[in-house]
């Protein structure tokens, strides 16, 4: 396991509880890019796959838990999509 990586993932981890707060707060899109939102989600499962392939260790959990938080980012950009579209007709 590499200390480096777990470092990474737990400094990433803690800026999407902000970003999720906003989201759900806000009720607005607004800064967010769903390609950008994708893109992160693929990179998280690759290293989930990574882990699962090549190297099992305890970092796969922080993988995992960084995924959950963009897929929960994920839902609340459709459901503000949604909210936003139902108020403009």
């Amino acid at each position: 396991m590499s200390i480096f990586e777990a470092l990474m993932l737990i400094a990433f981890g803690f800026a999407w509880p902000t970003s999720i707060i906003k989201s759900y707060r806000s009720k607005s899109n607004e800064g967010k890019s769903l390609s950008f939102l994708l893109i992160i989600a693929f990179g998280y499962s690759c290293g989930i796959l990574h882990k699962i392939i090549y190297a099992e260790d305890l970092v796969i959990i922080l993988y995992i838990i960084n995924l959950l938080m963009v897929m929960i980012d994920i839902i609340l950009y459709f459901k503000n999509r949604k909210t936003t579209q139902q108020k403009s007709v």
